[in-house]
């Protein structure tokens, strides 16, 4: 039966149009973005105090509530000279060639190939095994000869395009570039993660020299108060006021603060190593811009902290976790499309002859083409494991992503409850370091007028030094409380999506026309 070419034409059409709707279809779960579980209002929101957190739009630049200039330009410089962020910057590019690569599966791939070959029939034998040349004597002496060139070498020279292109039947090219996407937005979260730790990182550090440096400052006050507390016992002894033993306490104690100052001044030199080597310098290059003692900066007033429901939006450990859940998603309908036929549509055209002008003649050519159907019969449950296996790491990342919401929580909330007892804790010393200040006053007078013991005005000297030590460490600790609230809240990395930061090479920053994608 003859078939018409409309008729034929028409089934090739209809084929086409059904191998186009197959491969709009995706097996596997369809990702749906989860929704934590979160409180209306963070549990420890009842602080007192000048700070008392607020449930108010958290400030992406917090680092600037500080009001400390110098903070905010070493932040700056760290956000574009850090080493550790430079390289989770280069994992983005990573996973963004992986996405390319991806996407690469949904084209035909077409390749050239050209050969010279030099080959040897072999065709004389199983001529003459068959009787052949025993006829081509009887039939044709000529015939002979002509036998004979067939069985010469020949050079063959070809020239030809290979393509392929498997049809996507089942989805798992788009999962495949679903899965891309999202291990690409872990890559971006990865660089926020690290962005935010550098931020509190360069905020803690720098609090940790003006604090060092700040109870240097105190405590170099006491050391001069006990040097005249010294000087004014051995005149007293001089004058036969006072005895020697009063003298030798008196140096006991001024002896006993001088000891405590090496230990501020070793964390002087490490905080300013610190901060050198954050932005991407080596150890003592800020020495010259640092050095100069500063007070330690002041609490902000507002400390606003937002509200639990918008904490997995903020953190970046939270968002990452959410792209592996939907990554992990994805891999299940790489998997099942596993389990499905695979359809490729393949073809060749290329010239051949052993004559090389001849390539470019219309008879040298050569041609195939069709399609090639491959169905998965037995794989000893290789497959199936792979489908299970593909649930079972949904599923840990389904806990994986609860438990990082659950971590971000209660990171807030142990912030917040040391913030507002340190705050607590400040208010308390200084009080007492008030109170202790007028009893030094009053046993210091009566000493002079000799109305007390040397004793008496010895203790209330050691007491208040002890007690501003405490209260400038409780402040110190205050600010550090504040810095890890902060990170905590996940902010900071919001305005610094579109930086291009320069990339680095093994010697430091390359040119400054190379920048990192």
């Amino acid at each position: 039966m003859n078939v018409s070419p409309l008729f034929r034409h028409s089934r090739i059409a209809t084929l086409m149009v059904t191998l186009l709707a197959l491969s709009g279809c995706s097996v596997g779960p369809d990702y749906q973005a989860p929704k934590p579980v979160t409180p209306a209002a963070f549990n420890d929101m009842q602080g007192d105090g000048g700070s008392r957190p607020q449930a108010a739009q958290t400030n992406p630049r917090w680092w600037k509530s500080f009001r400390d200039p110098q903070l905010d330009s070493l932040i700056e410089r760290a956000i574009a000279g850090n080493i550790s962020l430079q390289q989770a910057v280069l994992r983005i590019a990573g996973s963004r060639q992986q996405l390319n690569q991806a996407r690469g599966a949904w084209f035909p791939s077409v390749n050239a190939n050209a050969s010279l070959n030099r080959e040897q029939l072999g065709l004389k034998g199983e001529l003459e095994s068959n009787g052949v040349y025993d006829q081509a004597d009887q039939l044709n002496p000529e015939a002979r000869s002509a036998l004979d060139g067939l069985n010469k070498p020949v050079t063959l020279y070809q020239g030809s395009f290979d393509a392929s292109w498997e049809i996507d039947l089942w989805g798992k090219v788009r999962r495949q570039v679903e899965m891309a996407k999202a291990q690409q937005q872990q890559s971006i979260e990865n660089r926020n993660d690290a962005l935010v730790s550098l931020e509190a990182e360069v905020a803690r550090t720098y609090l940790q020299l003006r604090g060092a440096q700040s109870i240097s400052q105190t405590l170099q006050s006491q050391i001069d108060v006990a040097q005249q507390t010294l000087e004014l016992t051995q005149s007293q002894q001089r004058n036969g006021l006072a005895p020697q033993m009063d003298v030798e306490n008196a140096r006991a104690q001024l002896n006993s603060l001088k000891a405590q100052l090496p230990q501020y001044q070793a964390q002087m030199r490490q905080a300013m190593n610190g901060l050198a080597v954050l932005i991407g310098k080596p150890p003592g290059a800020l020495d010259a811009e640092l050095i100069q003692p500063k007070t330690l900066p002041a609490l902000p007033q507002r400390v606003p902290v937002g509200i639990p429901s918008t904490l997995a939006r903020r953190r970046p450990d939270v968002r990452e976790a959410e792209a592996q859940l939907h990554a992990a998603t994805a891999n299940i309908g790489v998997s099942v499309a596993q389990l499905f036929p695979d359809l490729s549509l393949t073809g060749q055209f290329g010239m051949r002859n052993t004559d090389a002008s001849y390539l470019d003649n219309w008879s040298s050519n050569f041609y195939s083409f069709g399609p090639s159907l491959s169905i998965p019969i037995f794989q000893g449950g290789r497959l199936v494991s792979s489908v299970k296996l593909a649930r079972a790491e949904q599923a840990n990342a389904a806990l994986g992503y609860r438990q990082t919401v659950l971590t971000a929580l209660q990171d807030v909330e142990n912030a917040l409850v040391s913030y507002r007892t340190d705050q607590q804790q400040v208010e308390g010393l200084d009080q007492t370091v008030d109170a202790l200040q007028n009893a030094f006053n009053l046993a210091n007078d009566s000493y002079r007028q000799g109305l007390s013991t040397f004793i008496d005005a010895l203790d209330a000297q050691r007491q208040l030094a002890q007690a501003k030590q405490q209260a400038a460490s409780a402040r110190v600790q205050t600010s550090l409380d504040l810095v890890a609230l902060y990170k905590a809240l996940g902010g900071g990395w919001e305005l610094y999506q579109n930086v291009q930061l320069p990339n680095y090479s093994v010697f430091g920053p390359a040119g400054s026309g190379s920048k990192t994608p």
